[in-house]
């Protein structure tokens, strides 16, 4: 049984919802916007990279990047997140979610500001600083996720957070729309303004020189949102459960929150007090303490969010092949270097705004009804379904394109309205205050490392079994279908860890993570309770 909790916490739990929720979800969500746009649109704009830079003079096909030259473009603003993660998720339970919230967008505005002014005096040069800026806009980008979620979690009540939560990841949804709609526009306007021939028909002139401003403007763009919100993220105050639980100062949390919830608040600091003296709300994140009560938990957040994005980032794998076989991107040799730009932006923004969109907006609407635990599992059973569809039958769908891609976007949909949004939502529910931005920090890391596993782990696996038909520069692999059987029992796995992961639908953040149960419920010698079943029991 729970003991009572402060009173100002209280206040937050059964607040109704009001416009500051508002207020927070768009200054954290559009972060995740900026997130979103500065993660997805350099795969806008690589095709474009290997034109102007890696041009072969008598080639058949345009110039592409070396396999190691993409993989550094497209895999070290990753890098940069997974450090990003772990590092601001610390700094943010040591120094307060709101004293380093705000560092994160200075450096992705100097970051996505530094990437469009790459320049150098040869190709290898400016890749180089182009990678440079990358990892430092992947940091920035890194400290997003455990600090959005935290205090998101923090500001909301008890009946609406998974809603609220996820609503900030979703707007990650319309980063990646906003970043197609963009590129749409500057290669739209480029292309209209200067026009070229088609590369088969005049390979140096199917690259105008003004192309290099097309991939410039594009990722710059990306400070735009970030900057724009930056002045509000200062104005928002710490959230009242680090600056009582963590920070100590009841005066304050009463203070802040009486101003943003209209009402007046006890500060009760005898009873922050009486709760910072308790050993039970002092272990540490390495400690036997913390593995018996959340040592699974974090099992279970890590594991399945590192499966999921091995899935989720794998997945394109097979988009050209896709968008190709439809006709929605020609033979790159038959288009100019700027047209191709607006192709690849036009497939994307279909798909973003076709599955990727709507999926989290499902998520919104029914997380706090149906529960977490259930969207992870199905989300995670729905994918491996139409992975193992679209592998078993693989030959059939190279003759029914619009099949392939009904089942590649619903595999999209699941993944969203599933564990790609519940995966980020509960670790920042179940874990103590003291400890909750870290853990929250370390289970997006591993989501990261499963993003790095999946993208480039099995764009080499995926090469085709004979080498004459592999990518330029790849070694023969397993071929796509093998690889989406075992990208299906992946999914799998995720359902099993899953059930290490307890369902918070509905209970107070303090009850969760066992900051105020009674003696008799969390006495010395205990054991972890088992993970909840969510909706199915215990």
């Amino acid at each position: 049984m729970a003991k009572e909790n402060l009173e100002v916490l209280n206040a937050l739990d059964v607040a109704k919802t009001q416009w500051y929720h508002f207020t927070a979800i768009i200054i954290a969500g559009m972060g995740f916007f900026t997130d979103a746009y500065d993660l997805f649109c350099i795969s806008l704009v690589t095709k474009l990279l290997g034109r102007i830079y890696y041009h072969v003079d008598g080639a058949k096909k345009p110039g592409s990047l070396p396999p190691n030259v993409a993989a550094a473009v497209n895999g070290v603003a990753l890098c940069g997140t997974l450090a990003g993660q772990l590092f601001f998720g610390w700094l943010g339970d040591k120094l307060g979610r709101k004293r380093v919230y705000g560092l994160t967008l200075l450096i992705m505005i100097i970051c996505s500001v530094g990437s469009g002014l790459s320049f150098g005096d040869s190709a290898n040069s400016v890749i180089a600083t182009l990678c440079f800026f990358r990892f430092w806009l992947g940091f920035g980008i890194g400290g997003d996720y455990p600090l959005s979620a935290t205090i998101m979690s923090e500001y909301a009540n008890k009946k609406t957070r998974g809603a609220f939560i996820a609503a900030v990841f979703a707007m990650q949804g319309f980063g990646i729309l906003g970043g197609g709609i963009v590129a749409l526009i500057v290669s739209s306007a480029f292309d209209h303004k200067f026009k070229a021939s088609a590369y088969k028909d005049d390979p140096v002139g199917s690259t105008v020189p003004q192309a290099d401003y097309v991939w410039r403007i594009i990722v710059m763009l990306g400070a735009v949102p970030a900057a724009l919100t930056y002045y509000y993220r200062m104005k928002m105050p710490e959230t009242a459960r680090y600056t009582a639980l963590v920070a100590r100062n009841g005066k304050q949390a009463a203070a802040d929150m009486s101003k943003v919830l209209q009402v007046d608040l006890e500060s009760e600091q005898e009873k922050v007090e009486k709760y910072s003296q308790d050993p039970r709300n002092s272990y540490g994140l390495f400690s036997k303490e913390f593995a018996l009560r959340h040592g699974l938990h974090l099992v279970g957040t890590t594991t399945t969010w590192f499966l999921l994005d091995i899935a989720f980032y794998s997945q394109n794998l097979f988009q050209k092949d896709i968008f190709s076989a439809i006709g929605w991107i020609p033979a790159a040799e038959t288009m100019n270097a700027i047209h191709e730009v607006y192709k690849i932006a036009r497939a994307q923004t279909i798909i973003a705004l076709c599955s990727t969109v709507p999926g989290y907006w499902f998520t919104v609407a029914t997380i706090d009804y149906i529960g977490r635990f259930f969207i992870q599992m199905m989300g995670f059973a729905m994918m491996s379904i139409f992975m193992f569809a679209l592998a078993i039958p693989y030959n059939h769908w190279k003759h029914h394109h619009i099949g392939f891609v009904v089942m590649y976007s619903l595999t999209f949909f699941f993944a969203n309205f599933g564990p790609n949004a519940t995966t980020f939502i509960v670790p920042a529910e179940i874990f103590p205050a003291r400890l909750r931005s870290t853990c929250h920090g370390i289970s997006a890391a591993a989501g990261k490392a499963g993003a790095i596993v999946g993208a480039f782990g099995f764009l080499y696996a995926a090469q085709n079994k004979d080498k004459t038909k592999t990518d330029a520069g790849y070694q023969p692999g397993i071929g796509v279908k093998n690889a989406l059987f075992i990208l299906g029992a992946i999914n799998l796995a995720g359902m099993c860890f899953t059930l290490l992961v307890p369902e918070p639908k509905g209970r107070s953040l303090e009850e969760i993570g066992g900051e105020n149960v009674d003696d008799n419920e969390m006495g010395e010698g205990r054991e972890m309770q088992p993970p909840s079943l969510g909706p199915f029991g215990g």
